[in-house]
């Protein structure tokens, strides 16, 4: 992928991060592609209250998968959530933070900018 994507902001796509290495594309950012069905595009700092929201939902992001390089998120990592994830957190109250610099403007299409900001990081 030559071309570097952008933020919701509109700006360059930043580094999302890379211990442990994120993205779809295991790039570090939150690039995604056609392939990309879930669109892992937005940059979610995961907190314990998500982790066990998710995991009740069907998607346990905790428990290592050795065979994928995956060591199972702890509180604190940044990774690059499914933006149907992200948004059915926020609807319950689960949401986890976001870094909107590293989050993909693909995630505009469907969450709306307004309720990424109310958990924004990196923007005051």
């Amino acid at each position: 992928m030559s071309d570097v994507q952008k933020n919701v902001l509109g700006e360059d796509l930043e580094l999302c991060g890379s211990n442990p290495i994120t993205g779809y594309l295991r790039d570090g950012c939150c690039n995604t592609d056609n392939s990309d069905r879930g669109s892992h595009t937005v940059c979610a700092v995961v907190t314990d209250e998500f982790l066990e929201f998710s995991k009740s939902q069907g998607n346990d992001l905790t428990t290592p998968i050795p065979e994928l390089d995956f060591n199972g998120l702890m509180h604190g990592d940044s990774w690059c959530l499914c933006a149907d994830r992200w948004l059915e957190a926020y609807q319950n109250h689960k949401a986890p933070y976001v870094k909107l610099k590293s989050t993909n403007i693909k995630a505009l299409e469907k969450i709306d900018l307004d309720s990424l900001k109310e958990f924004a990081l990196d923007i005051s």
